[in-house]
């Protein structure tokens, strides 16, 4: 941002980010960065979204079901009101193994089912980050605190798995972990035992890139510093 300007939530209690996402793991990483921030769950129907843009456009990669979701469920934070005067990021994660997209496994069975497809081989988690600059009017100035702008970024990490044995995926499974991550895994949690190798960003895999934020704020005025507690 300019030298002589300063960010300005909408009110004292709103922090200058808000995040879309209730996911703990999306909230620890902008903790450990000091990064102040209020998490807004969206109410988004993820299977809905998808299967409409799939109707308009054909079929979308992972990739881009990834980006899709994180702006969906950004815009609806932010068309909501209660984000009036911050910066709205939405987050989604989809695991790709052999270009199939893979989410949220939800159940046990389902869970062990891609633990045994994925062991001993490499994937790829792309996380979409979508960022709507939603400050409001400046009351004291009338001056419009914020630029417009809405834009988004994938950042992606191939994940290369070990072997676990049937017995302790099961195990791993029963904890309950992997059955709301994409993919069925996490590297923050558990599941890190089995995993031998991340290429790329391994904030990405866990769900928010840090590095790609800071990219985001660039066409908004703000830096990365501009956030920190």
């Amino acid at each position: 941002m300019t030298e002589n300007s300063a960010p300005v939530p909408a009110t004292a209690e709103l922090p200058l980010l808000v995040l879309a996402s209730k996911s703990p793991g999306r909230a620890r990483i902008l903790r450990d960065a000091g990064i102040a921030f209020e998490a807004l769950v969206s109410d988004v129907d993820e299977t809905a979204a998808v299967a409409d843009a799939e109707q308009r456009f054909g079929d979308l990669s992972p990739a881009d079901t990834a980006l899709l979701l994180a702006r969906a469920k950004a815009e609806a934070v932010a068309a909501g009101g209660d984000a009036d005067g911050a910066v709205v990021l939405g987050c989604d994660s989809v695991f790709e193994l052999d270009g199939v997209p893979y989410g949220k496994p939800y159940t046990e069975e389902v869970a062990v089912e891609r633990w045994r497809a994925m062991r001993g081989r490499t994937g790829v988690l792309h996380t979409g980050h979508w960022l709507i600059d939603d400050r409001a009017t400046d009351d004291e100035s009338g001056e419009d605190a914020g630029t417009g702008v809405t834009v988004g970024a994938v950042a992606s990490a191939a994940v290369t798995f070990g072997r676990p044995s049937d017995e302790e995926i099961a195990a791993y499974v029963a904890t309950g972990e992997p059955l709301h991550c994409a993919g069925a895994f996490t590297i923050d949690g558990r599941g890190a035992a089995f995993i031998e190798r991340v290429e790329g960003d391994p904030h990405a895999v866990v769900g928010l890139s840090v590095s790609t934020l800071r990219d985001l704020l660039d066409p908004m005025g703000l830096t990365i510093t501009d956030l920190w507690s």
